[in-house]
């Protein structure tokens, strides 16, 4: 519908004499009563034409004239333009939908273009969490989307194995271990808690028996942080694989950027650069000449480099693999490293119009309406594991993806576990489920789903609503992917599955009329398909039973 409308307009911006290149936006109104689809273009062109909007429509809608696909076109407030499509045209277009191959659902918008997501990254000094759990399904979801939309697409996790949290995690198992030898060694202030830690010294004792039994820390440090961070990097990737998470391209290790002199090769590249000074012995990057509210060090005057030194190097390791977009996922607490990180990219030369930050703020868990603190296990934070052992992976993914992911989430265990209409996973899965069950049923009556219906007689309101439901499906992807935005598929099944459902119970798909059955049909398997594509690209399952 889109393209046919955009190539409409310009054909009539041509023959107007108007500005060629304008850009056409095309938008679905929030009434149907509007028309099934809309252009503000007029308003666009308002000001480089000095001309009323309003007029500058009429002038659009006069050069378009009599196009046998639209039913009617009206100019509505201001100067919007609104389409209606003929019947014809709807039934025409679902054929193409059921005869084609997905590229019919997709814009190739990607072109072939290098984009790098990052995203997890959580630090492997314990089990994922439900707020780690939600960057992941947004970022799975999204490395999917822009994959599907002609972008080659890397998945990264950035490990940060090396630094003060890190060392904390082993001497919290190193401390836990020498409990066990009997051995009063304390625990740090801030080091981690949990069973989890518990659960690693016993593991330690198993595997190493007595060996660290008199060896200080110091001595022991580097072994047993490397064994401890390994075991918690194998659990994180446990969890991952169990959450359905395609595997990462790269794995990129913050020891080996140390390992192989990245940090201070990019520090003396900002040096010669004239972006690092010295100041009171410290090293600092002058990030307030970019974005950055103020300079920041990035050598301390003990001679430690800072965390930000590491990011530096890694996002200069990114800059040097030659991706066209590179995106961050971070959870919300790192707003304010947003300006840091672009201005280093900036003083390496990039345009940051090719990097994005998209945050994710954490989840509130809920059981009747209150919040709930489930894990003993971890400490003070909710495992994914938990999660997935009381819903499964499918409906925390769904549920993860059904806001934007900049905004609170609250996952209430009550809807999650409904079988009704409340739970919107139940409710999209079920619509899947429920189409297998009714093309099975008319397999099994012999009927003929194969060869090609007339769809003429889908006449009833809600067919051809269903129908530019499904036909704006590719707008849908679109627009998600372009904004970076994968919630905008789960509307979208949300919408999708409602109206089927309200068509279902009001509606005989299989009846006496053979020609009105097999069209019904037909635009059961077309549902059907756009359900489990759009589905897919979240990662969440179309189940064919439920």
């Amino acid at each position: 519908m889109k393209k046919d409308l955009t190539a409409i307009l310009s054909d009539a911006l041509e023959a107007l004499g108007m500005p060629q290149g304008a850009v056409i936006e095309i938008e679905v109104p929030r009434e149907g009563s509007f028309g099934d689809i809309s252009t503000p273009l007029a308003m666009g062109l308002a000001r480089s034409l000095k001309k009323a909007p309003k007029k500058i429509a009429e002038d659009i809608v006069h050069a378009i004239g009599d196009k046998d696909i639209f039913e009617k076109i009206d100019i509505a407030g201001p100067g919007f333009i609104n389409f209606t499509f003929t019947k014809r045209y709807l039934h025409d277009s679902l054929k193409k939908l059921l005869v084609s191959d997905k590229s019919f659902l997709r814009e190739n918008i990607g072109r072939g273009k290098k984009a790098l997501i990052e995203f997890v990254s959580a630090n492997p000094t314990g089990p994922l969490h439900i707020g780690h759990a939600r960057g992941a399904a947004v970022g799975n979801a999204l490395c999917n989307l822009l994959v599907e939309s002609g972008y080659k697409v890397e998945r990264e996790y950035y490990i940060n194995d090396a630094g003060r949290q890190v060392k904390l995690l082993g001497l919290s198992v190193f401390a836990r271990y020498q409990h066990l030898l009997g051995n009063d060694v304390p625990l740090p202030d801030d080091g981690y808690r949990g069973q989890y830690i518990e659960d690693e010294a016993v593991a330690l004792l198993a595997e190493a028996g007595e060996k660290y039994r008199d060896v200080p820390f110091d001595e022991c440090g580097e072994e047993m942080t490397t064994w401890t961070y390994k075991r918690m990097l194998s659990l994180i990737k446990r969890d991952l694989s169990r959450f359905s998470i395609k595997d990462f391209d790269n794995w990129v290790s913050e020891r080996e950027l140390f390992a192989k002199d990245e940090v201070q090769t990019a520090i003396n590249d900002l040096n010669r650069k004239g972006f690092i000074f010295e100041l009171e012995n410290a090293v600092w990057f002058r990030s307030s000449g970019f974005k950055d509210d103020k300079d920041r060090v990035v050598i301390k005057s003990n001679g430690e480099f800072t965390y930000f030194a590491s990011d530096i190097a890694y996002h200069k390791n990114k800059l040097n693999r030659d991706f066209d977009i590179i995106i961050d996922i971070w959870g919300a607490d790192h707003h304010g490293y947003i300006p840091r990180i672009e201005s280093v990219m900036q003083a390496f030369g990039y345009d940051i119009t090719g990097f994005r930050v998209i945050l994710v703020q954490m989840v509130n868990l809920l059981k009747h309406g209150e919040p709930l603190q489930m894990s003993k296990r971890a400490g003070n934070f909710v495992m994914l594991s938990e999660i997935m052992d009381l819903v499964g992976p499918d409906t925390t993914k769904f549920m993860f993806l059904t806001r934007k992911s900049d905004s609170h989430l609250d996952f209430d265990l009550d809807v999650v576990t409904a079988t009704s209409a409340e739970n919107p996973v139940y409710y999209v899965q079920y619509a899947n489920a429920r189409i297998n069950s009714i093309l099975a049923n008319a397999k099994e009556k012999g009927l003929d789903t194969e060869s090609d219906p007339d769809l003429s007689c889908l006449t009833s309101p809600e067919e051809l609503g269903l129908i530019k439901k499904l036909l704006s499906y590719p707008m849908v992807l679109e627009s998600a992917a372009r904004s970076f935005e994968p919630h905008r598929i789960t509307f979208y099944l949300q919408e999708l599955a409602g109206i089927f459902h309200t068509y279902y119970h009001n509606h005989r798909v299989i009846g006496e009329d053979t020609g009105l059955t097999r069209a019904r049909l037909s635009l059961c398997y077309a549902i059907r398909t756009v359900l489990s594509d759009a589905l897919t690209i979240l990662g969440v399952s179309a189940p064919e039973k439920m």
